[in-house]
């Protein structure tokens, strides 16, 4: 089994870098965004541009990933990012409010093809054995990022200004485009078509998955392309046999669309939930420390980064043990709601750090599950599935941040934040019967095919196709 070597782990790094300098510039675009407009309308409408390019960049995501590798994608990404961005470090002084918004689109469309081609290239990288533990130091490596970029933005903004700050931006960018250039990670698998030793990121023959080395991104595999021993792999084989043997492969796929897409709804009504805790965080933290209101967030989102890293920690060694899927996701989903709610209860401090822990644990936990789980469709497939999924999350958390800004006009902070998450807890109890029904009738279809179909593979694409943690 491919593990997560130390060039994945470095493309992780440069990875993390960008996160920083995106989560820095976060709150130095928002600052900006009211100097150059002068309201508070028009900062809504730079970020309302912001969202919508990157929900846009979603629906397209798949249709780009099957056009050029994934490897082009982020590389090319990354640079348009970091001209943008030196664009507006040079520009600080006087910048139109043209400028401004082609920058946010570029931002906007390139962070979101970035991250689905990245995701969707994980099996390839570490292989599918290897997915789960790559994830959990992708989803460390951002929550780290996360905390030190909003950390750091007021110091960097007021000791060197926006222009400072933008150029911190464009460096991270910078960074993370060189590290895809220079580890050339192999992103992408050989399409069905090419001949032996082919490789669609223009490597050469050496390159192959035939004979790649244990220690590189590429796995090992047999020659058609995929391992033997890994379960997703044999839907792949499958999805080979021309139609008129497909009967069986039909009927597989069938199956497959309702989970994964129940799945992003899922996640998509996650993402609308997290809006009114993030919109809300702010009044929770000049209620409970008027005179050092960032101290309270840095402390809480420092704590809440702290339980993704433990989620990692605990999935990384239960990964051989059992399998994991929709179940775990909604579970996941459910004690991150009642985590986050629980932190506007008015808990004193340490009980407020160690909801803010378990919410980052459920977090961190939601985020391996559910990559992990896209990640097990077929290389094909995961391009839109990650598009797709870009396009849910980042819907609901524009529509979520603009219902949870004018319901905390009326209502308090716990209310709107209880309403959001007792959405998404009944959007994961829903999942949870689907699949629980789901697997009951597929355990019945399977004792009646066994007496016919003795010693064939019957596993299908359940949501235990992929070996994982945490059903």
């Amino acid at each position: 089994m491919t593990g997560v070597d130390w060039r994945f782990r470095s493309l992780v790094v440069a990875h993390a870098v960008s996160a920083y300098g995106t989560y820095l510039n976060l709150i130095a675009l928002s600052l900006f965004s009211y100097e150059v407009t002068g309201t508070a309308w028009g900062v809504g409408v730079v970020m309302a541009v912001r969202l919508l390019s990157g929900v846009t960049a979603g629906l397209a995501a798949g249709a780009v990933s099957a056009r050029v590798t994934r490897r082009t994608v982020m590389v090319v990404t990354d640079l348009a990012q970091t001209l943008a961005m030196v664009v507006l470090a040079l520009w600080s002084s006087g910048t139109p409010l043209g400028v401004l918004l082609g920058a946010v689109v570029v931002l906007g469309a390139g962070n979101t093809f970035f991250n689905v081609a990245l995701r969707s290239a994980v099996p390839v990288m570490v292989g599918q054995d290897g997915r789960a533990g790559a994830n959990g130091v992708l989803v460390t490596a951002r929550s780290v990022a996360t905390v030190l970029g909003f950390a750091s933005a007021a110091p960097v903004i007021g000791l060197g200004g926006f222009d400072v700050a933008f150029a911190v931006n464009a460096a991270s960018f910078a960074v993370s485009g060189a590290a895809v250039l220079v580890l050339r990670p192999r992103t992408d698998d050989l399409p069905h078509d090419a001949p032996p030793g082919d490789s669609p990121d223009g490597d050469p023959p050496g390159d192959s998955p035939d004979n790649a080395p244990s220690d590189g991104f590429p796995h090992n595999a047999p020659s058609d392309g995929f391992p033997d021993d890994d379960p997703p792999a044999r839907e792949r084989r499958e999805a080979r046999i021309p139609p008129a043997r497909g009967g069986r492969l039909r009927r597989r796929v069938a199956g497959l669309a309702g989970p994964l897409l129940g799945l992003i709804a899922l996640r998509g009504l996650d993402a609308l939930a997290s809006a009114s805790h993030n919109v809300a965080l702010p009044l929770a933290a000049h209620a409970a420390e008027p005179s050092e209101p960032a101290v309270f967030m840095t402390r809480f989102w420092s704590a809440w980064a702290v339980g993704t890293l433990l989620a990692h920690q605990v999935l990384k060694r239960r990964s051989r043990d059992t399998s994991w899927g929709e179940r775990a996701f909604a579970a996941g989903t459910c004690a991150m709601s009642f985590c986050f709610v629980a932190a506007f209860t008015g808990l004193p401090g340490p009980a407020l750090m160690a909801a803010a822990v378990a919410a980052g644990f459920a977090d961190g936990w939601t985020e391996i599950v559910y990559t992990s789980r896209l990640q097990a469709a077929p290389d094909r497939q995961r391009g839109r599935l990650f598009g797709l999924s870009a396009t849910a999350e980042q819907s609901g958390f524009a529509l979520g941040t603009v219902a949870a800004a004018a319901a905390l006009e009326a209502l308090p902070a716990l209310a709107v934040v209880g309403a959001f998450h007792g959405a998404a807890v009944c959007g994961a109890v829903v999942l949870l019967l689907f699949t629980v029904r789901r697997h009951n009738a597929r355990k019945g279809d399977d004792r009646s095919s066994t007496s016919g179909e003795k010693g064939e593979d019957t596993h299908g694409t359940s949501t235990g196709a992929s070996r994982l943690p945490g059903s």
